[in-house]
């Protein structure tokens, strides 16, 4: 049981900023902030080569379901995809287009592929630690989470040679976040989806910057044909996501967009075409910020810090 949140019902927010969100002020008067997240998961999926018993059926791409107890080759090749090829693919379009990201990764994933580690961090990108493995940790005992939570860290630093701030696990358990905070180091979180703003939490005593992702806003609907058969399917439903937050902003309003890539989804070649699309769409705009998960960080708890100045609590 969760000892900080016994009830986790009384903990919910179901309110957050209310009808009126604080401005942002994000940097150069922008009016948009754009978070592009790019997921490396591939060695870190459920397979038997993990030591798992089965294998993986989340978002493999090819409809295969996890099967138990053998290794699936087309599954696990679809991985290696991304960590092959899809991913320089879609650095370079980012390269082209001068967006630095952050690079969501999986700490087995980068044991596997070390020359891309250092890529990340040559080229600018944020490496964000995905937890060890790209597993659910919903039912992962506390000690196995705490001890993943540790050696990805270890392992992240050790290949990038810059300990992560940030932490998504993306399948949170009911204790992820208490033991995140207990690690220490982390400037913020990702596994939450519940605003366009990032907000502060109280974890025991401790203050916690919470800043949201999305599933909704994610080339995870690729897969399978689950929303999006093509990049213009893709591209068309950023650009709209992009241009309803553009307005806000010019209204007064600005907001946070995240949007979540995969590099085996967006990385192929029928699809990126969508991500240069949408890329070349908001680069005809002015004041829009293009930022990694860290620069968000900075930027709230220099201007919103958990506390005002005059001692006020800005944590719900």
């Amino acid at each position: 049981m969760n000892k900080i949140n016994p009830d986790p019902m009384t903990a919910r927010d179901l309110v957050g900023y209310g009808e009126f969100p604080p401005h942002p002020d994000w940097p150069d008067q922008a009016v948009i902030a754009v978070n592009f997240n790019l997921n490396v998961e591939g060695g870190g999926e459920a397979t038997l080569a993990n030591g798992d018993d089965v294998s993986e059926g989340m978002l493999n791409d090819i409809g295969v379901p996890a099967v138990s107890g053998r290794r699936v080759p087309l599954v696990e090749s679809v991985f290696e995809f991304g960590s092959r090829r899809g991913v320089w693919r879609v650095l370079d379009v980012f390269r082209d287009f001068s967006v630095k990201v952050s690079v969501l990764a999986v700490a087995r994933a980068l044991e596997q592929n070390p020359h891309l580690a250092r890529a990340f961090i040559e080229r600018g990108h944020e490496v964000v630690s995905h937890g060890y493995r790209w597993i659910d940790y919903g039912a992962v005992p506390d000690d196995v989470e705490r001890e993943h939570i540790r050696r990805a860290v270890e392992i992240i630093t050790n290949l990038t040679g810059t300990r992560p701030v940030g932490w998504m696990t993306g399948r949170p358990g009911p204790n992820t976040r208490r033991l995140v905070v207990e690690a220490g180091g982390f400037l913020y979180d990702r596994d939450s989806l519940a605003d366009e703003l990032p907000y502060w939490v109280r974890v025991g005593d401790r203050p916690h910057l919470v800043i949201p992702y999305s599933y909704e806003a994610n080339d995870n609907r690729f897969n399978e044909n689950s929303g999006f058969s093509t990049g213009d399917d893709f591209s068309t439903y950023m650009r709209d996501a992009f241009d309803l937050l553009y307005r806000e902003g010019r209204n007064g309003s600005p907001k946070l967009l995240s949007i979540g890539l995969h590099d085996r989804l967006i990385g192929r070649p029928g699809r990126c075409g969508g991500l240069i699309r949408l890329l070349e769409h908001m680069r005809g705009f002015d004041r829009v910020w293009f930022c990694r998960g860290i620069d968000i960080a900075e930027h709230w708890r220099r201007k919103f810090p958990a506390e005002s100045a005059d001692g006020t609590a800005l944590v719900r």
